[in-house]
């Protein structure tokens, strides 16, 4: 638990102010999109995001990966777990990299494909304005699924506190930087690691990009697995989803539960109406 505290500490007052003196400057510099304001619409409200969602991490991921723990005990054989921990640092370092963004692609995947669990991901892509501060607006259900898939399996294979705690700093900054309003795709290594060019068709809201580009951190999974999408000198030039998920906080939280509801509703309408008819 202490570690996971420790890796939550990114969203703390001075972690926010570094991020705004590293990424508010980059977008000046390298914009994609010259036009975007540094205080776009919705930010305020994204802003809320960055100290309240630690809140739901801690509560849910913590909860999960005592329980991982206590299975792992049973599951996995302390032999192999003193094994993985005892590689040089570097190597569990690359394959904590590996193996956390095998599980972000399936999960990533899972919400886009089911129904129900894309009202919660339907969240992170309702922004309309991408830049840095973008990667923080994600429901925390999402937040904990996604996160518990990627990371779950670190803790139960034994790979050490330092291994995790660096992969998981690698990939929170490399999260805030493809969702940035930047110009940048890496060159050729944009087939191997996910760049903003990678990340930013991902988000649009144009049919040729639906479902592409899953993976957080190795665009190379997209590559290997048919769901990639960088077409050559192109910008995507739209982002946000045509349904209508709201735009402040609370609502957010509420509104996969809400359409939920409502679907119910319409369901038994529809039920009645068949039972009327006969």
């Amino acid at each position: 638990m202490k570690l996971l505290s420790d890796l939550l500490d990114f969203f703390n007052v001075q972690g926010f102010i570094l991020m705004c003196v590293i990424f508010i400057p980059l977008e000046r510099l390298l914009a994609l999109h010259q036009d975007q304001r540094v205080f776009r619409k919705w930010w305020w409200d994204d802003l809320i995001y960055v100290f309240v969602n630690r809140i739901f991490i801690l509560a849910g991921l913590g909860t999960l990966i005592v329980g991982v723990g206590i299975l792992a005990r049973w599951l996995v054989p302390p032999e192999f777990q003193d094994a993985v921990a005892g590689q040089p640092l570097w190597l569990q370092v690359v394959q904590t990299i590996i193996i956390a963004d095998i599980g972000f692609y399936s999960a990533h995947r899972m919400f886009h494909s089911i129904p129900w669990l894309w009202k919660f991901h339907a969240v992170h892509h309702s922004i309309e304005e991408l830049d840095w501060l973008a990667a923080a607006r994600v429901h925390p259900v999402d937040q904990v699924i996604t996160k518990g898939m990627s990371v779950l399996p670190l803790f139960a294979m034994g790979y050490s506190g330092v291994a995790i705690g660096i992969f998981s700093a690698i990939y929170f900054w490399h999260s805030l930087l493809v969702h940035a309003n930047v110009r940048l795709n890496f060159g050729p290594l944009r087939w191997l690691i996910a760049s903003p060019e990678f990340h930013h068709w991902h988000h649009t809201n144009q049919p040729e990009a639906y479902n592409k580009n899953y993976a957080g951190q190795l665009s190379i999974l997209d590559k290997l697995l048919g769901t990639m999408y960088m077409p050559a000198g192109q910008t995507p030039t739209k982002y946000g989803v045509d349904e209508p998920v709201p735009h402040t906080f609370l609502p957010h939280l509420l509104y996969p539960l809400k359409r939920q509801k409502q679907a119910k509703q319409t369901e038994l309408a529809a039920g009645a109406k068949s039972l009327a008819d006969v």
